[in-house]
């Protein structure tokens, strides 16, 4: 061979040695567990300094200060860490992290071939696989006979050796467990050991999709968390034929992920609560204290932290009455009443959410005394509107002793804010929901209101026979009715336990609350005139007046046997939209569903505000509208829908006309708000006239 085809070789034969060298340093480097460690801390803590980095790795005494050094350096020489020389910081580089990598990679696969299981349970710890932990997890959890759980653990363990896995957790066992489960046909023992949560994908496209989060991070946590309790609600608390109304569309529970946690509407007297000092006794320990409140500094604090506590003790209105009794030593100080007041509400509307929309907060003011405080109370809601670009906080007007002219154009000015206001006689809530408390003695009354029951597919599935329809309806109501019976049981169990402090302390719930369960109709004039056949005319309302009579006519008497009250009303829920898209789903785009209007079924009555003027007692809607407020024990919405370009005074002479014609009525009205900096302070249609976005909500 020729000198010139030696040297080539001669360098192959040299880079072949450097590298074998190169390979056997870091191999020698991997040798010493301190050195691990010292990748494994900068791999999970990102860039530290020297004594950071020396203290994390357990070198804490002086004396230790030179094994620290000659480890760090000896990663140092082999590239597997780096120092950044202008911060003074160590970092672990892709080489390290290949070497982390590969470490781990050898333990596994030597466990597997020393024919050992390591185990990543769910509590943070790796432990060696044990197969009688799955035994007792089988029987404990599962409630499966010993010599079942046995037979079934063998069969599991068998599989997990004979697949090798790599990576065994504890979620893995139990998907492994189930499926052997359902192969010998344990269904019942498979639901009860089935693991609730979220796959993969789904995680990540909560954390991709933040527009759906406008709460931080505590939205995502709260979203992820309903996730869980809701499906556990569906597969483990309801029974099956309940769950499965849900499912298919028959029914609709809405936020099932808090249907046994917390009520759905709370009626309370915010002026006991406060005038006994917030009790919250072992919880909320990072909560002040405020003891029973006098001054005027101490009652606004004291209010905003019982609204932003009861807030989070339901799922979708506090009504607070009291708030005019409550200041009314204080009408010499009106200004200042104002002030501390718009404090309070800004303060309170900082409450975390459960839902996509928050829990309604409405204050209650009964008109026909106390003017001065009610009209600075007013004030104070008009200036919080102002400041909130969506408020939380709204307004019920009660009218039955007072004069509605009195506060009619303030009223109106809040309403062209994009305010939250009802009117109303008697108690309701902004929902229409009404409180059918008969205690005297009662500081506080719960409404129990999430069940809507879907009218037009019991009446797709009628044959447009009426009588069958309502025999339906009946046949539903019941199985649904006693599942919430067990909500009350649990709910209440749960707040004695302490899950909600303010309603366990505060008000005694045990002796001094009343509970009413109350069913929501959804659709039942598309029920009658679109599905059914009937006409829309006299005969035809009959037919709607009769089936709301069936309906209290079966809640009456299931009420009857669960010593409850029970109660029907018609309004607003997310079941309305949901049941329409099922619908359209099941039975095609037919005529029925084709003469709706919008994309949602009927939950309550819309009035135009620019038709009422017109209206008289006597006319159709405003006559059917007094006839359902009659026959619905448990309320019905009115929404009187003012037009987006409607001035004060328009809608001032609305508010005065409809407060003629009928009892209750909620007052919406479109307010364009940017969903890039919240600006609403004037109409806008296309994009914000502040920032020039085009999101608009």
């Amino acid at each position: 061979m020729e000198l010139s085809e030696e040297i080539p070789e001669l360098k192959r034969s040299g880079i072949l040695q450097s590298t074998s060298k190169r390979v056997r340093m870091i191999f020698s480097v991997m040798a010493s567990p301190n050195r691990i460690d010292i990748l494994r801390i900068l791999n999970s803590k990102g860039p530290l300094t020297y004594s950071e980095l020396k203290s994390l790795a357990g070198f804490k005494s002086k004396k230790e200060s030179g094994k620290f050094a000659y480890h760090l350096r000896k990663l140092l020489r082999q590239s597997l860490v780096a120092l950044n020389k202008s911060e003074r910081r160590y970092t672990i580089t892709n080489l390290g992290k290949l070497v982390l990598s590969l470490a781990r990679q050898i333990e596994e696969r030597s466990i597997i071939e020393s024919g050992k299981m390591y185990v990543r349970t769910s509590h943070a710890s790796i432990e060696e696989f044990n197969s009688h932990k799955i035994i007792q997890s089988l029987v404990r959890e599962g409630s499966l006979p010993l010599e079942l759980a046995q037979k079934i653990t063998e069969e599991v363990e068998n599989r997990i050796y004979k697949y090798q896995t790599t990576y065994l957790t504890g979620s893995l066992i139990r998907e492994l467990v189930n499926s052997v489960l359902l192969e010998h046909g344990h269904e019942e023992y498979r639901n009860k050991l089935a693991r609730l949560g979220l796959p993969v994908y789904d995680v990540q496209e909560m954390i991709s999709n933040l527009d759906n989060v406008n709460n931080g991070a505590e939205g995502l946590l709260f979203n992820a968390g309903q996730t869980i309790f809701s499906e556990h609600l569906l597969t483990n608390i309801l029974p099956k034929d309940v769950a499965d109304s849900h499912l298919s569309g028959d029914l609709h529970i809405t936020n099932p992920g808090t249907w046994s946690m917390i009520p759905d509407t709370i009626f309370v007297n915010v002026k006991e609560l406060i005038e006994d000092g917030i009790n919250l006794g072992g919880k909320y320990l990072d909560v002040s204290r405020i003891p029973a409140s006098k001054k005027l500094d101490e009652i606004t604090s004291s209010l905003s932290i019982i609204i932003s506590l009861l807030s989070k003790e339901a799922s979708q209105e506090i009504v607070l009455d009291g708030l005019v009794q409550l200041f009314s030593k204080h009408s010499k100080s009106l200004p200042e009443l104002e002030q501390k007041l718009t404090a309070a509400f800004a303060t309170a509307s900082t409450t975390s959410k459960y839902n996509k929309t928050s829990t309604n907060v409405s204050i209650r003011l009964q008109l026909g005394s106390e003017t001065k405080i009610i009209n600075s109370i007013i004030n104070a809601y008009k200036n919080y509107t102002k400041i909130t670009p969506i408020p939380k906080i709204g307004l019920i007007i009660d009218h039955d002793k007072g004069k509605i002219t009195d506060v009619s154009e303030s009223i109106s000015e809040i309403i062209s804010l994009g305010g939250k206001v009802m009117f109303a006689q008697g108690q309701t809530s902004s929902n229409g929901v009404t409180n059918g408390s008969t205690k005297s003695t009662s500081i506080l009354s719960i409404i129990l209101q999430s069940v809507s029951i879907n009218l037009p597919r019991l009446a797709f599935e009628s044959n447009k026979d009426e009588t069958y329809f309502r025999a339906r309806l009946a046949l539903l109501m019941k199985p649904a009715l006693s599942s919430m019976a067990l909500r009350k049981k649990d709910i209440s169990d749960l707040t004695r336990r302490g899950l909600n402090p303010i309603l366990a302390k505060n008000t005694q719930y045990m002796q001094r609350s009343s509970v009413t369960l109350v069913v929501n109709l959804v659709g039942l004039k598309e029920a009658v005139f679109n599905i059914l056949g009937f006409k829309d005319n006299k005969e035809g309302r009959g037919i709607l007046y009769k089936v709301i009579e069936t309906a209290v006519d079966v809640a009456a008497k299931k009420g009857t046997e669960l010593g409850v009250p029970v109660a029907i009303c018609m309004t607003e829920t997310k079941g309305s939209h949901r049941f329409a898209t099922l619908d359209g789903e099941k039975y095609g785009k037919n005529s029925a569903l084709n003469s709706m209007e919008g994309d949602s079924y009927s939950d309550g009555v819309v009035i135009n505000a620019s038709e009422i003027l017109d209206y008289t007692n006597k006319s159709e809607p405003i006559s059917e509208c007094n006839k359902f407020s009659k026959l619905l024990n448990g309320g019905l919405l009115i929404t009187l829908q003012i037009d987006k370009n409607a001035k004060v005074d328009e809608i001032k002479k609305s508010i005065e006309k409809a407060s003629t014609l009928t009892p209750s009525f909620k007052l919406v009205k479109r307010t364009a708000i940017c969903g890039e900096c919240g600006f609403k302070d004037e109409p806008f249609e296309d994009k914000c006239p502040k920032c020039k976005s085009p999101y608009v909500v």
